[in-house]
């Protein structure tokens, strides 16, 4: 992996192409005190069409060097494109009721850093943190900036998915039929009949199968939610007797899913 700085830039790139980087990363750049000449890494563009034939591959990450330093605007020139992806064999999508205070942010930087693919926000029962309206979309935009820090920081290319939260009960009910998905379906549980989530994972044959985790907040869910789970396909699994904090289980079970 490249050790360069590396920047998020979803601007369409072509190797050989001079453009100016996004405010984030320009103001990035600026911060470092970076100069002409100066070598980074790009990831997280969108394909540049040209004629109508696409002049670059999707994914993966470019080599660019510093071209212009402007008062707020930074200018580069798009170097060799590398089609490298440090995604996880297994995509996983993690749907939990929002911990308190800044574990939420936490949480969705060490599950980007394990490589998820989605982090959902749930509102359940025993969830403290209400968000609505212009509140769940500044925090939704919020969460995803610090997505994107974390894949600057681990090397990832692709920024997982960070959705506005919403009810868990209106999450359920967008979900697939059970028995239609093409995931496997997991809610982290207290219930005697919980399968150790190690055990379920030994039994797992062939490639690895894409898999939705679902986790309460502190408290976790209720006995209730549990059931409306359960009717939409997923199946309780447990991390053993103790009781860890929500943000912890979260990242225990994907470690162990990854």
């Amino acid at each position: 992996m490249s050790l360069t700085p590396r920047f998020h830039c979803p601007v369409p790139l072509a190797t050989g192409a001079s453009v100016l980087l996004p405010p984030g990363a320009a103001r990035h750049v600026q911060v470092l005190r970076m100069q002409p000449g100066a070598v980074i890494t790009l990831f997280g563009a969108t394909p540049l069409q040209f004629d109508g034939v696409s002049r670059r591959a999707t994914g993966g990450e470019f080599e660019a060097s510093v071209l212009e330093m402007g008062r707020s605007d930074v200018r580069v020139l798009v170097g060799r494109h590398h089609a490298v992806e440090r995604e996880s064999a297994r995509r996983m999508h993690l749907a939990i009721g929002m911990p308190a205070n800044e574990r939420m942010d936490w949480l969705i930087e060490k599950a980007t850093e394990l490589g998820v693919a989605q982090v959902q926000a749930l509102m359940t029962e025993r969830t403290v943190v209400r968000l609505e309206g212009e509140r769940a979309r500044k925090k939704a935009e919020h969460w995803s900036s610090i997505a994107i820090s974390s894949c600057e920081q681990c090397g990832r290319n692709q920024v997982p998915e960070v959705p506005q939260a919403m009810p868990m009960r209106q999450w359920l009910a967008g979900l697939e039929p059970a028995g239609t998905a093409d995931s496997g379906r997991l809610v982290l549980s207290f219930r005697d009949d919980a399968r150790p989530l190690r055990e379920v994972m030994l039994d797992a044959t062939g490639s690895p199968t894409p898999v939705t985790l679902l986790s309460g907040p502190e408290g976790g869910l209720s006995a209730t939610e549990e059931q409306w789970a359960m009717g939409r396909g997923f199946v309780p699994v447990s991390l053993g007797p103790r009781v860890l904090r929500s943000e912890t289980a979260a990242l225990v079970a994907l470690t162990l899913l990854a």
